[in-house]
């Protein structure tokens, strides 16, 4: 079991970030310390090696930063989810509502095989709407979701209610602007 460390000291907040009323979490200082980004990637590969993935799926893009790390940990392949057109080969796209308008995300139709155990990761959790879609997205290629992992996440905006009963992980919660 990794030691404790309290990563939330690693986390910026930068007020009307990227607009007034917005509180951004910047993930940065943790990157930018070896032994806080290595904390955060023992404590998710602890939590997930017994499920023993064989994929780690990333979201586009903060989440390739933990995701190809720990695949390469839990000894999985890395699974890249990003935005349309980004992809050189045939992909599978699955389109999204959002708050106001829409995206998409797409992933190599030969990412996985059916089957494959599958662990969807993300740098943050907020309303859930990028996390849910690639779920859908990695499920619908016949995948089997292990888990849910983020570095952090937002619970005062319930983006864990939309997920569904998938084991949901989260290092560092934040519950309002605290």
């Amino acid at each position: 079991m990794a030691q404790s460390l309290d990563l939330k000291q690693y986390i910026r907040n930068v007020p009307d970030f990227p607009k007034p009323g917005i509180m951004f979490r910047d993930i940065t200082p943790l990157l930018a310390s070896p032994v806080a980004f290595r904390h955060a990637l023992d404590l998710i590969a602890e939590r997930y090696a017994d499920a023993k993935p064989t994929a780690i799926l990333g979201a586009e893009s903060r989440g390739f930063i933990f995701a190809a790390p720990l695949a390469v940990r839990l000894g999985a392949s890395f699974i890249p989810i990003r935005k349309p057109g980004k992809l050189p080969w045939q992909t599978r796209r699955l389109d999204y509502d959002l708050e106001y308008g829409s995206d998409g995300l797409e992933m190599h139709i030969d990412a996985f095989q059916p089957g494959s155990r599958v662990l969807l990761v993300d740098d943050l959790l907020a309303t859930g709407g990028t996390i849910d879609a690639c779920t859908k997205l990695a499920e619908g290629s016949g995948a089997e979701i292990v888990g849910l992992a983020f570095l952090i996440e937002l619970t005062f905006l319930k983006g864990r209610d939309r997920l569904g009963n998938h084991d949901i992980f989260s290092l560092i919660q934040y519950h309002g602007e605290d």
